[in-house]
């Protein structure tokens, strides 16, 4: 049956600011209203040194969502790891899934912000270099390995993770959509965390088969912006100067990294707020965002699952600056009368 999730971001937006404790208090509750509500995973997405807070620093949120929670799957989509020390990675993510009982999902990306790495100290040459050498360390902790390593980042001896993880083995995603990226995530046997292409989703099943892993094992999610409101018009209008500020944003960053993505997201042009909702259409991670009423959404979301079908979604329905009453109504409508029809039909 199809995993349906929502992604949290955390961010604060100038258009409509408010304290910043709010913000976290408001991303919270709507977390935890995702598990009474009968969504199965709320993910978390890392960003650094972004206006409007981007959050920064997800593990520590995945552990105060644990704290609140009973049943709802926690997860990164995803944690930059060529910007974190892969030993404070894996024990962090080790004690998040003992807080939460076994509930928590380590998805683990490349990033391409030059900015995000050069505030950190890092050359953002060697993001490559350090997430092949980080990401197979983090996998060999947390399956409770003693670990020696004598690499060109890390060098350990005999280390090991006390307390290991509730989950054995705890599940590791990777964010790629690049070639070397698909094909290494499907080498060390991660699931695949993806922005909806079809082209990835086939190259990383190609991927697992050459490397002799069974693609039926594996999981592929798809993140896609979603919001639904009673009306497809109510909808844009809600919407509307969010999704300026998000494609905004992903064009600054696109232009800053020299489209390091291979989206052709730094020649676009982005619509403004009144052109939004005029035409109804957003293109975001390499297609429309699917936003109207419950109908206008089944309809779209089936439509996506059928050219690229995936066995999770994740939505991104929290958008910056929107009302979180709004927020909320949104993640209702959906659970009631898009999900069940949707999770019946796939």
């Amino acid at each position: 049956m199809l995993d349906i999730g929502i992604l949290f971001t955390f961010r604060n937006p100038s258009f409509n600011s408010t304290d910043w404790a709010s913000i976290y208090r408001n991303e919270l509750d709507h977390a935890v209203a995702a598990e009474t509500l009968g969504y199965d995973h709320v993910w978390l997405s890392e960003h650094h040194f972004v206006e409007d807070g981007y959050s920064p620093s997800v593990l520590p949120i995945a552990a105060a969502i644990a704290a609140r929670t009973e049943k709802v799957r926690i997860g990164t989509y995803v944690l930059l790891l060529p910007l974190h020390n892969p030993v404070r990675v894996a024990e962090d993510a080790a004690t998040v899934d003992v807080i939460s009982g076994g509930r928590f999902d380590l998805g683990m990306g490349l990033g391409y912000r030059p900015g995000e790495f050069t505030g950190m100290g890092i050359n953002s040459t060697e993001r490559g270099a350090r997430l092949a050498e980080g990401l197979p360390l983090v996998q060999s902790l947390l399956n409770g390995e003693k670990v020696s390593h004598d690499g060109r980042f890390n060098q350990y001896t005999d280390i090991q993770l006390f307390p290991p993880p509730v989950q054995q083995p705890l599940p590791i995603w990777v964010g790629a959509r690049g070639d070397k990226a698909l094909d290494r995530a499907a080498r060390l046997g991660c699931h695949l965390a993806s922005t909806g292409a079809v082209e990835h989703r086939l190259k990383y099943i190609d991927a697992l088969r050459r490397h002799g892993h069974d693609p039926d094992n594996f999981n592929i999610a798809h993140l896609l912006i979603c919001y639904v409101a009673d009306s497809d018009e109510q909808a844009w209008d809600d919407c509307a100067e969010p999704l300026h500020h998000v494609m905004s944003e992903y064009q600054a960053w696109a232009e800053e990294s020299g489209d390091a993505t291979g989206d052709g997201v730094a020649e676009s042009v982005v619509p403004s707020p009144g052109e939004l909702k005029k035409t109804r259409y957003c293109e975001s991670f390499g297609r429309s965002a699917i936003i109207g009423s419950p109908e206008t959404v089944l309809a779209q979301l089936l439509a996506a699952h059928k050219e690229s079908p995936g066995t999770h979604l994740t939505l991104m329905m929290s958008l910056p600056g929107a009302e979180p009453r709004r927020t909320r109504h949104s993640m209702e409508l959906f659970a009631s009368k898009v999900m069940p029809q949707l999770k019946a039909q796939i």
